[in-house]
């Protein structure tokens, strides 16, 4: 099918938008699972089957980044069909570069971007940019974008405040393509708000604050978050007061999310006896030999919730 941007974008979204399940251990949510996976890999098999995708429209539609963090997923299915089509992206892209020449990377058709669109990018800018399908372009030796190499300046006349916005500036220049104007605004945005914040830059919390800010944008395992921040789809001031945790990767609050169940069983088994019973039958082996305790983890009007550990295959689960 040909490509068309609005649709796309449509697409881009479903897969943005689908929720991913914390404890797949769970039987209630094992069926949710499936169903998320089926939506999933049908969003994937209608992009598979894009023609004419030109690298202004991956750009426009952030169908590659969204393609690309998909190809860690932790369904194999899902993981595997992402990779072929990340593959067959890269390869139409090189190819519309050979037939037509590299065009500006960074000037959008009718984005953000439209007013830059006949200035050409600075060169250090272009040499360091990140490709659409979130890899790198250029020689392997092209350097990371950064304040320095951009000849950027905070500009502000304080040194202390310059400092800090040429340090977000490395975080969120460091695999972006966007324009030097754009990613410096954001940086002098990201401070400004800090600053305000915390009354100015004597005390330690602002400092503290600028750091967390930047090992967050910097992490190479959240590149979404960059992302997000420099198109403006997330506001420098919501973002400045946005917690770590708050500004992890959907993949890392998986991990937390599971982690928490995990300790949450943990802690119950070490609190109480649990009894023996075969009213519950495994949803992963079948077996009807089990363990289960009781426990009021939420408040007192609500139902109890019942912990189940299979003895046989170790299996858990809970219901209210």
């Amino acid at each position: 099918m040909p490509t068309d941007p609005i649709e796309l974008r449509k697409l881009v979204k479903q897969l943005q938008s689908a929720p991913t399940p914390a404890f797949d251990f769970l039987p209630c949510v094992t069926d949710v699972f499936r169903l998320i996976l089926q939506d999933i890999v049908g969003v994937l098999g209608i992009l598979k089957s894009t023609e004419n995708v030109t690298e202004a429209i991956l750009r426009e539609t952030k169908a590659g980044l969204a393609v690309g963090k998909l190809r860690t997923h932790s369904s194999k299915e899902v993981a595997d069909l992402a990779k072929e089509i990340v593959k067959k992206w890269k390869s139409s892209v090189e190819k519309a570069k050979q037939a037509g020449g590299t065009s500006n990377p960074t000037a959008k058709q009718n984005g953000k971007f439209d007013r830059k669109s006949s200035t050409p990018a600075t060169p250090t800018a272009t040499s360091a940019a990140s490709g659409p399908l979130g890899g790198r372009q250029g020689s392997a030796q092209a350097a990371t974008r950064t304040a320095k190499s951009d000849a950027i300046k905070g500009g502000t006349g304080d040194v202390t405040r310059d400092k800090c916005i040429e340090l977000v500036y490395d975080a969120l220049a460091s695999d972006s393509s966007a324009p030097v104007e754009l990613v410096l605004s954001r940086s002098r945005g990201i401070e400004k708000c800090v600053y305000n914040d915390h009354g100015g830059t004597t005390n330690n919390q602002y400092k503290q604050k600028i750091r967390t800010l930047f090992v967050n944008l910097k992490d190479k395992n959240n590149p979404g978050l960059r992302e997000t921040v420099v198109s403006g789809d997330l506001s420098v001031e919501k973002f400045t007061r946005m917690s770590s945790s708050e500004m992890a990767s959907e993949e890392r609050k998986a991990a937390d999310n599971r982690i928490k169940e995990e300790n949450l069983f943990k802690s119950l088994s070490a609190a109480e006896q649990q009894a023996e019973t075969d009213a519950f039958q495994c949803s992963r082996c079948k077996q009807r030999k089990c363990r289960y305790r009781q426990a009021q983890t939420r408040s007192a009007d609500e139902p109890m919730t019942t912990f189940v550990t299979c003895t046989n295959c170790g299996n858990r689960w809970k219901f209210s």
